[in-house]
């Protein structure tokens, strides 16, 4: 177990954490893969839920404008913030459920790892995971956690 304690963030690290987040939302909201992938590191990892993984920016990039254009045209992302650290003054962790969708509402179906890195002045996405949630499977899950209590 590790017990190194995490570095405390200023108010600027967060803001700059949250405003990359925000960046990448609006670019997908927009469907520009070019601004989508510039908020990656040029070394980036990119896990979606099926498992399909996408190495480097310009894969990241190539792979979302299809993605733009065809299936998911006219989408909005939906992200809410679980938990965000710093481990280091130049790292961030980000554990957020989130969603896709063109409606008003949109149903946060995943979990997502975001791991940020501090490039210069902006925080940009290291690596990406993407979950899809099992609502059978957590329904399960929390059943068996009472029952361990």
């Amino acid at each position: 177990m590790n017990t190194r304690k995490m570095s405390p963030p200023s108010e600027t690290d967060r803001a700059g954490v949250l405003d990359a987040l925000d960046r990448m939302r609006a670019a997908w909201g927009r469907g520009d893969a070019a601004a989508y992938a510039a908020e990656f590191t040029d070394d980036a990892s990119y896990v979606i839920y099926v498992g399909l993984t996408y190495l480097g920016r310009e894969a990241i990039r190539r792979s979302h404008v299809s993605v733009f254009e065809k299936w998911q045209r006219g989408s909005r992302m939906s992200l809410r913030v679980l938990d965000l650290r710093f481990p280091s003054p130049d790292l961030a962790i980000v554990l957020t459920e989130g969603g896709l969708g063109r409606r008003s509402r949109i149903r946060h179906d995943k979990v997502q790892t975001f791991v940020m890195v501090r490039d210069g002045d902006t925080w940009r996405c290291a690596a990406f995971q993407n979950t899809r949630k099992n609502r059978l499977f957590i329904a399960m899950n929390r059943l068996a956690d009472r029952g361990t209590a």
